[in-house]
């Protein structure tokens, strides 16, 4: 119990000390305006995020986790490590010189450590909720998300601190929130993204080469995408930034939804292929069959369990499908280790409690 209470505490101190850090450097006014604006791009963000993980979806705990990690811890690092690497690159070509440095090598061999570095715990620590390529993709979204979340807050407000909202002057406030809320909101994501699909290859792959060499391949990448992307910001003008935009981060950022479609698939498949099994064993009916098959089946599951007996039975439908779900992919073509026998012993228990709760509260629904 304690190693939880220091983990909340340890979060709660760095979340003190981002929050902190930003009002000083832009002051609370500016800080407010900053939150508000960012919570525009985040919702937009991690409601993507919550679209790709619909099939299998991860537990909200980690996922919030995953979040605060990126917004607090990693964005500490970040600002510890690149305030030094600028200082250090100012002592030594110049002043002026330590934000290239910091901007060009730092930035991005740290940030996407830092956001990696959750990622890469949950794999060894959880490898039960880590088990492919949507997972990696979720957590790490999830993880940039919160750093870019943060990172926003200090751009909006520094653009308010400079430019505030009178007699014309907002246009640096409107070109902040244009570049960062609405050009590039995937950013961050997207780099983070690279490593959190060469760690779900790494998590599903059997093959030891590859388990080691796709996390750092898909590091490399996010490393060489964000220092590309933090070039042309500095160095390159409108048009060289604009051609890495539209040549390069908008294709890559299409590449990367047609992964996720083509994942989304596959997992469906995974279920699908696992019901009549579960019918064989008795742990679902085989009249659910076609509604547990596919995302269309199972929203209209819980439409008509909430229209016909209230919130807390879709509810309990949706756990009841969430075990389904889950039971699939830990079956899936692989031998049962001790730690899965105990899992699959607490997914059926959900199974057959969440099963229940849905059928009494059917039940004791008014009939029309």
């Amino acid at each position: 119990m304690l190693l939880p209470v220091l983990g909340l505490i340890a979060v709660a101190l760095c979340g003190l000390f981002v929050f902190g850090t930003v009002t000083e450097k832009v002051g609370l006014p500016a800080v407010t305006i900053g939150v508000l604006a960012a919570l525009v791009p985040v919702a937009v963000v991690v409601t993507a995020f919550l679209w790709v993980d619909r099939w299998e979806p991860e537990p909200p705990k980690l996922l919030l986790l995953s979040f605060v990690w990126g917004a607090c811890v990693a964005t500490i690092i970040a600002l510890l490590l690149n305030s030094g690497a600028e200082a250090v690159g100012d002592l030594l070509l110049g002043s002026g010189s330590g934000g290239k440095i910091s901007g060009l090598v730092s930035a991005p061999l740290v940030e996407e450590a830092a956001k990696a570095a959750f990622i890469l715990l949950l794999w060894w620590r959880r490898p039960i909720e880590f088990d492919g390529v949507v997972d990696g993709i979720v957590y790490a979204g999830f993880t940039a998300a919160g750093f870019a979340f943060t990172e926003n807050i200090y751009y909006f407000g520094r653009a308010f601190a400079e430019h505030g909202f009178g007699d014309g002057t907002s246009a640096g406030v409107v070109a902040a929130f244009f570049l960062r809320g609405v050009l590039s909101p995937f950013t961050h994501p997207l780099f983070a993204v690279m490593t959190g699909i060469g760690l779900g290859v790494a998590a599903s792959s059997k093959v030891r080469s590859l388990r080691i060499l796709a996390p750092i391949g898909g590091y490399l990448v996010a490393v060489l995408l964000h220092a590309l992307w933090n070039g042309a910001a500095l160095l390159g003008g409108a048009k060289t930034f604009l051609n890495v935009y539209f040549l390069i981060m908008v294709p890559l950022f299409i590449g990367v939804f047609s992964v996720v479609v083509m994942q989304r698939r596959r997992e469906q498949r995974i279920v699908a292929a696992a019901l009549p099994m579960m019918v064989d064993a008795r742990w679902i009916a085989p009249s659910e069959v076609p509604l547990l098959a596919s995302l269309s089946g199972r929203r209209s599951w819980r439409k008509q369990a909430r229209k016909q007996s209230g919130r807390d039975a879709a509810r309990a439908v949706g756990r009841y499908q969430a075990s389904v779900t889950e039971l699939a992919f830990l079956r899936r073509g692989r031998k049962l280790t001790d730690e899965a026998k105990q899992r699959q012993r607490e997914l059926l228990r959900v199974l057959k409690t969440s099963r229940a709760e849905a059928v009494r509260l059917a039940d004791g629904a008014p009939r029309g």
